[in-house]
């Protein structure tokens, strides 16, 4: 039984309490109900066991490693093949298959954890060379460790090729080293930049650009190779400036020791754990959350050195969490609670990525992304996409959903609309929409009200 601090001053319990509280842990820390599944009898519980033991999603044995990627990319390259024909094939079998695990997962608050992971530690495709690494990089560098400590995430995902070649590290080198003194290169501060103001300690903890230059000489040599037996991260010496360098006051030693406990310092920094907090209370709780719930989360990563199982547990104790439908859906929350609302996607992630991808649910999922306008791994910038209503809720936006969940719902043939809302809406569900539903002239017309609803919209 949720603690008290969770039960909304209901000492009965009552069924419909017990309702709200189940539909808030579907959809606030999940996807949203996968049709008319059973809801969960003891929602904390539920969450708490998603934490613990292994990922249960089994992704095909088709999709390759970050290594064959870079092999598909540098042979296009040497063979300047036009139309993307080796890496586009593998972008989307990549797509398909992880879009497809978020409509058939039986572990959704874990699987929405490793998409905000992803989008802290944006990858975009935008960059070219990305698009051959970034499906592997959010199963080899995020989703292994969304239950593991923060530092160790940092470090997989900095030593990442995806986040070498999308931030521009690769080709960095120290003014001073025997590369740079041949070739009259430098360095370049992108990933040093990035990482010390979105994926670290945030610009809160008082940093200068000295420091973003000196971090940036200690990556100097963390670089991609693409000709090796088995391409990928590879440190360069001749490339690596030499000499100790001092970051936010402390010195750290030349060659790539020196990087790796740079990124132990950053990743287990006070700051770094209030701004983690921050961004974990605003993606489950509100855009504005209290003040009170950022320091219990911060408190949590602090006590645990940085444990995200811990602090994922420790959110799920936070009344303001469970304060339902306080958060307005992005594109992405939509359309994954549209399509699992009409339990569209496999049960089992290997059926969700057959070799041809474009008609799988994944698939559909992509499409519908894309035109929201929060196309899948596409990123504008690296501060990923944002959580916030005031940019998705525009008058333009809403009537795009509608529009969307129009045309979705002509495929629906063999639903009952009102059903379905009162199995995703549930308690929260007003009168009036479940009037409107009702007496809809279609099926088509009573699910698109359904999705266009004030409370389908937030979660």
């Amino acid at each position: 039984m949720p603690p008290d601090a969770i039960r909304y001053g209901d000492p009965d319990g009552s069924e419909d309490m017990m309702d709200t509280q189940a539909m808030t842990a579907v959809d606030r820390f999940g996807l949203g109900r996968r049709g008319t599944e059973p809801l969960p009898d003891d929602p904390q519980g539920w969450l708490r066991d998603q934490l613990t033991g292994p990922d249960r999603i089994i992704f095909p044995t088709t999709l390759g490693t970050s290594a064959d990627g870079l092999r598909a990319l540098h042979a296009q390259r040497m063979q300047k093949l036009p139309g993307n024909p080796l890496v586009k094939p593998l972008l989307d079998a990549e797509a398909s298959a992880q879009l497809g695990a978020l409509l058939a997962t039986d572990q959704p608050f874990r699987e929405r954890l490793v998409w905000f992971w992803a989008n802290h530690f944006t990858v975009s495709i935008r960059q070219g060379g990305t698009q051959a690494v970034v499906g592997p990089y959010i199963r080899e560098a995020i989703r292994p460790h969304v239950t593991g400590r923060f530092a160790d995430m940092l470090l997989a995902v900095m030593r990442h090729p995806a986040m070498l070649l999308y931030l521009d590290n690769a080709g960095s080198v120290g003014p001073n080293s025997p590369a740079g003194l041949r070739s009259h290169r430098g360095l370049n501060e992108n990933l040093a930049r990035e990482c010390l103001e979105l994926h670290t300690v945030s610009p809160a903890a008082g940093y200068a650009q000295a420091d973003v230059t000196s971090f940036a000489a200690i990556l100097t040599g963390w670089s991609v190779d693409m000709n090796a037996t088995e391409p990928g991260f590879v440190f360069r010496p001749r490339a690596h400036e030499p000499g100790p360098k001092t970051l936010m006051g402390r010195t750290f030693p030349e060659g790539e020791d020196g990087g790796v406990q740079a990124l132990a310092f950053l990743g287990t920094h006070p700051a770094t754990y209030r701004h983690i907090a921050t961004q974990l209370a605003v993606h489950f709780v509100s855009d504005t959350p209290p003040p009170s719930v950022v320091a219990a989360l911060a408190t949590a990563l602090v006590r645990s050195d940085g444990d995200l199982g811990a602090v994922s547990r420790a959110l799920v104790t936070q009344r303001a969490a469970w304060m339902p439908r306080t958060k307005f859906r992005t594109p992405w929350d939509y359309t994954v609670a549209a399509l699992r609302a009409l339990d569209l996607g496999a049960r089992s992630s290997e059926d969700a990525a057959p070799p041809d991808p474009d008609h799988t649910p994944g698939h559909l999922l992509r499409a519908a992304m894309a035109f929201l306008g929060q196309p899948v791994w596409t990123a504008p910038l690296p501060n990923g996409w944002s959580d916030r209503a005031a940019d998705w809720a525009q008058p333009a936006d809403i009537m795009a959903r509608t529009d969307w969940a129009y045309r979705l719902s002509a495929h629906a043939t063999n639903v009952d609309p009102v059903a379905i809302a009162e199995a995703v809406l549930g308690a929260a569900a007003p009168s009036r929409t479940m009037t409107a539903i009702h007496h809809a002239g279609s099926r088509q017309d009573g699910l698109t009200i359904l999705f266009s609803s004030p409370e389908f919209q937030r979660r």
